[in-house]
């Protein structure tokens, strides 16, 4: 039997625009000719899986029709939130539809990962897939490259051939992540494989109000052009509660699938400034390098509401005293030691070191040393132009 891929499609992306009063889904951003959710489409055009089913609010439907077309989706079940209940109620519904079997092997996946080396992705799927059960679950953990405190951690031990998980770190601080990445904690990524019968056991087990409110809200549901319109009375009644702290939590039966390749779900913007400094050769072009008395900068990426660049400063250079009234700005130093100053303090950053500008905020870049700084530069706003900086002080003489 195939494996059937279940997306999670119904996240706003305000983790990434705090400020803006009109969010653009992250799934959805264009990076250049590319999403996250086409990427996630891409990578279930597979052999081994079946066609997918999408869970999502009545938003994104447009999008997600766009998408499916784009990527040569006939056939495809899409189930249809009236709310948000978070993340336990919309694994559950998606797949509590009578066309899904009992012994059909699921796995969940965000519509919001970026994934390399998917070979090695789907390998590790087909080895596990003779160990399902109608009960246990396995979580896909990926190996830390830093200690990051964005991600939630597990540990886990060898038993039977298996990675039984021993214990769940929800998003620690940097200094307890590089204690427990030395005792082989991995990143929780949130993507699960399982069968539906596991599915309704641990529900049944765990959540037994949920479980029958989401099924009556699957069974009350109306079906037209391929999409299931939840039924809204039931479904409000459903707690809002993550997946992780409905049943992960409470499980014994958890396993881990441990991968080592390069993932991120481009939750912030130092880590899509770090996704635009790994490709930024793609995005290079001679016409959008400009140069100016302190080094040069290149627009990497101009985007909807956004505008990556990459900035050069030399040795001894410094950027004029300055200020934004239209837009913030995410920095990540990628090379060198730059002297910051953003308002009334002054400090060092390192190279993977991040800073957030805010709007308005009075700030300077400074290179007193002989290497070169790089630093990837995320600008956002309604006006990303360069006619938007107010200068208080120059070295070059461009305060008027």
């Amino acid at each position: 039997m195939k494996i059937r891929p279940v997306i999670l499609c119904g996240g706003s992306g305000t983790r990434l625009w705090p400020d803006q009063k009109h969010h653009q889904p992250k799934q959805f951003i264009d990076f250049g000719n590319w999403t996250l959710f086409g990427k996630t489409l891409e990578r279930i055009k597979n052999s081994i899986f079946d066609y997918p089913i999408i869970s999502t609010n009545k938003k994104y439907i447009s999008d997600i029709k766009k998408h499916l077309i784009l990527k040569g989706f006939k056939k495809y079940k899409i189930i249809l939130e009236p709310t948000k209940r978070n993340t336990a109620s919309a694994m559950l519904c998606s797949v509590l539809i009578k066309e899904i079997p009992e012994n059909q092997p699921l796995i969940f996946l965000a519509s919001d990962h970026l994934i390399e080396k998917a070979n090695l992705f789907n390998k590790s799927i087909r080895h596990h897939k003779k160990y399902l059960t109608d009960k246990n679950i396995f979580i896909f953990g990926i190996k830390p490259s830093n200690p990051s405190s964005e991600f939630g951690y597990f540990l886990s031990k060898r038993v039977n051939d298996k990675n039984k998980v021993t214990k769940f770190i929800e998003k620690p601080n940097e200094k307890k992540a590089k204690k427990i990445i030395k005792k082989n904690a991995y990143w929780n990524s949130g993507i699960f494989f399982l069968t539906k019968k596991s599915i309704i056991n641990n529900f049944q087990k765990y959540q037994k109000v949920n479980f029958r409110h989401c099924l009556n809200s699957v069974n009350k549901s109306k079906f037209k052009n391929n999409i299931y319109y939840l039924n809204k009375n039931d479904f409000l009644k459903c707690s809002s509660i993550s997946f992780d702290y409905a049943i992960l939590e409470k499980s014994k039966d958890i396993n881990a699938i441990k991968l080592n390749i390069p993932w991120s779900d481009l939750g912030s913007w130092k880590e899509i400034c770090n996704m635009f400094n790994k490709l930024k050769n793609k995005y290079k072009k001679k016409k959008n390098i400009f140069f100016r008395p302190w080094g040069k900068y290149i627009n990497l990426y101009n985007g909807k509401n956004f505008l990556i660049k990459e900035l050069y400063v030399k040795s001894k250079g410094i950027l004029s005293l300055q200020k934004h009234f239209h837009r913030s700005e995410h920095w990540v130093v990628t090379q060198g030691t730059p002297k910051i100053t953003l308002n009334k303090k002054k400090f060092n950053l390192k190279p993977t070191e991040t800073i957030f500008i805010p709007v308005r905020s009075i700030h300077r870049i400074e290179n007193p040393h002989k290497k070169t700084v790089k630093l990837i530069e995320a600008q956002l706003g309604s006006i990303l132009e360069e006619t938007d900086i107010v200068r208080y002080q120059d070295i070059y003489g461009r305060v008027k």
